[in-house]
């Protein structure tokens, strides 16, 4: 299988050079269909070593009728193609906790959120863990490695008792292919991820731990909002996993939290987190954008 991976690497370069648009775009959907046979190819060998959950498959969640499904890429996909995606895929429950897919494995197809939250998170040299996404209702997760033929390289661990849909590479695939729509969705979510990819870099390099535990409170917030009092965030996370979002220990999280408590920033009550001074944390926080 190495050789195909060769030939998507002298493709790339060729792109590269290549001076007309037309031919650059035959050769990028070649590269496509690279990674997609190396895919199939694991398959069939047996390589694909992903878990499967059949005792976690719960009552079917139907596409037409999901009010998550707006929120996702597949808000636009037309009723035909809805269809064909409902009767393959598979509806799972999650219980807080368990995992849903590993670093690691190589994947069946990608998963979408109809309802619950989800850590993404990629295990370091080290050992320990660092959250590289929050996911929630309408999301799609797994889907880099499905279109690349390649492992997954995070894991996804329910932060609550969650449903999760499973659809199948196959299915996934041929819609991508058929649909221009759903396609560009998909690179500006690749575009996105780049973007706070980059953005953490620096922020790690330049700003101190306090900035990183307030902007990482903020991103709490707008992943998963607020309760009905408007200041409580939506979500109760351990110090650990708050720990694993800044990109330190848990120690110092603990001591920062109470400090923040102290200033009047923040209100601790249990896991539960309060922002008492929105204002206050952005300016900690050092985000004016």
């Amino acid at each position: 299988m190495w050789y195909k991976f060769y030939a998507a690497k002298l493709c790339l370069q060729t792109a590269k050079k290549c001076d007309s648009g037309h031919t650059r775009n035959m050769i990028f959907l070649t590269i496509f269909y690279i990674h997609r046979s190396c895919l199939e190819t694991c398959i069939s060998s047996n390589f694909v070593t992903e878990k499967t959950h059949p005792m976690n498959q719960t009552a079917h969640i139907s596409c037409l009728q999901c009010n998550s499904r707006m929120r996702s890429i597949f808000d636009s996909v037309g009723s035909m193609d809805l269809e064909v995606m409902d009767s393959a895929k598979t509806c799972q429950q999650f219980k807080k906790g368990e995992t849903i897919f590993e670093e690691g494995t190589y994947p069946h197809g990608l998963y979408c959120i109809s309802n619950g939250k989800v850590k993404v998170t990629q295990t370091g040299s080290d050992g320990r863990e660092h959250i590289v996404h929050l996911s929630k209702d309408g999301d799609v997760m797994g889907y880099r490695a499905v279109l690349s033929g390649d492992k997954y390289s995070c894991s996804a661990v329910a932060l609550e008792n969650s449903s999760v849909c499973f659809i199948p590479t196959k299915v996934f695939v041929s819609m991508v292919e058929k649909d221009p729509k759903l396609a560009f969705k998909i690179i500006h979510l690749l575009s996105n991820e780049l973007k706070v990819a980059e953005r953490g870099i620096t922020d790690i390099a330049q700003k101190s731990v306090k900035e990183r535990l307030a902007q990482g409170l903020l991103l709490l917030k707008e992943s998963y909002g607020f309760e009905s009092d408007n200041a409580t965030l939506n979500v109760a996370m351990t110090r650990e996993d708050i720990a694993n979002i800044v990109g330190t220990a848990r120690e110092t999280v603990i001591r920062l939290l109470f400090e923040l408590d102290r200033e009047g920033v923040i209100h601790l009550d249990g896991k539960k987190i309060k922002i008492v001074d929105q204002g206050k944390l952005l300016r900690l926080a050092n985000i004016f954008d």
